[in-house]
């Protein structure tokens, strides 16, 4: 995502200074800092992007030794601890807590979700990340709400995927399945294998979320649940959980869109 940022605020026309403790910065429209303090000390914005658990620590280290009237931002995937160490920077810094609800791979800003967590001043903070992307489209959330859906949006898609990747990978004719497959598998293979495209200590913080837990119990018992209904043959009993989560869905999501958006989807993907 720090390359993701550097091209976004260098096509806007800011001057970027970059510092990366582990990898050489290639930009060469990138000033690059020797440390990182050198790297923010002059800066107005200063964007981490780096482990989240590295993320609240690191947050109390920078934020004396940035200049008055500066923004803190914070773009990681949680926010508790994160949001609990911006609360207590100096009064001369600003903090900026957001989520951006994508991956480095978009190509436009427009239409993709952005997560504002309010610290001091929720107007205010919402303002300047709306500066800054203003072709985002915005929700505002405090921090432990945010992690509790986001238990759902990645934590629940990350684990479920996570585990079907294992599946895949000990399949031993795989080719085999890719010539059977239709739609409904491509699409969840292409899922699965996007998300295993990101780094092991990202997963890692994703499915470690605590609240992903009350959610992954249900869903394991759910499991549970259906195996034993499909080993017993109680056939009535499974067409009405079917029907029973399809009706309760159906009040949020038009179902036939979906299946029409899927298979578009697959179709121009094979394009």
């Amino acid at each position: 995502m720090g390359k993701w940022f550097t091209k976004y605020f260098l096509e806007k026309g800011f001057e970027v200074i970059g510092y990366d403790s582990e990898k050489e910065i290639l930009n060469k429209a990138v000033t690059k800092a020797q440390s990182l303090v050198g790297a923010i000390l002059p800066a107005d914005y200063v964007i981490l992007c780096i482990p989240v658990k590295r993320t609240p620590e690191t947050i109390r280290l920078i934020a004396k030794e940035m200049k008055r009237e500066s923004y803190l931002i914070d773009v990681s995937s949680l926010k508790l601890k994160t949001a609990a160490a911006l609360s207590k920077i100096p009064d001369k810094v600003s903090p900026v807590c957001i989520h951006p609800m994508f991956g480095p791979g978009t190509k436009k800003l427009k239409g993709q979700n952005i997560i504002s967590i309010p610290i001091r001043d929720a107007k205010k903070e919402l303002l300047v990340a709306k500066s800054l992307f203003p072709e985002a489209n915005f929700v505002q959330i405090d921090a432990t709400e945010h992690d509790k859906k986001i238990a759902i949006i990645l934590g629940m898609t990350h684990l479920v995927n996570l585990t079907l990747a294992n599946i895949l990978a000990k399949e031993e004719n795989f080719t085999l399945v890719e010539k059977m497959a239709g739609t409904t598998f491509k699409a969840q293979k292409l899922l699965t294998a996007g998300i295993m495209t990101e780094s092991p200590e990202l997963i890692e913080t994703i499915i470690s979320n605590p609240e992903i837990r009350r959610y992954a119990e249900e869903f394991w018992k759910d499991i549970g649940r259906m195996l034993i209904l499909i080993q017993e043959n109680r056939t009535e009993e499974i067409l009405k959980y079917v029907g029973s989560a399809k009706e309760r869905l159906a009040k949020n999501v038009d179902m036939d869109d979906a299946y029409k958006k899927l298979v578009s989807m697959v179709n121009s993907v094979e394009k």
